[in-house]
């Protein structure tokens, strides 16, 4: 399972990069102001958390596998798929009912990040 994550992370970034280059390139001047910038939101966060997937695993490799770990590589992934993957459908496709997901992959963000928190908390010791 961490190889399938490491593997989904490295080729989300590698999408991000394809998409921000169609961003750029295709899509301006076709897309309105404001649904160019969600799209290039979509690919901010889906880059940084696909690094953020990577680091996670990287974690988990040197320092073991860790529950908390987990809950972040997911909730960054599943968080990747339901916020870019919205926002990316709502600027592009004009799909409105993706409006209320968006949110859903923000908060698994926040998730992930406060998972990430614990778990590095755990791993050096501290007690609460």
């Amino acid at each position: 399972m961490l190889h399938a994550l490491m593997i989904f992370g490295a080729l989300s970034g590698a999408s991000a990069v394809v998409l921000g280059a169609f961003g750029a390139h295709a899509l301006k001047g076709q897309l309105s102001e404001s649904s160019l910038s969600a799209f290039e939101t979509g690919v901010q966060y889906q880059m940084m958390h696909s690094l953020g997937v990577l680091m996670v695993g990287t974690l988990m490799l040197v320092l073991g596998t860790k529950p908390a770990w987990l809950v972040t590589a997911w909730s960054f992934s599943l968080g990747i798929l339901l916020f870019s993957g919205s926002l990316y459908g709502l600027s592009v496709l004009g799909w409105r009912w993706l409006g209320p997901v968006t949110p859903l992959g923000g908060v698994l963000f926040i998730v992930g990040w406060l998972a990430l928190a614990i778990g590095l908390w755990q791993s050096m010791g501290l007690k609460a």
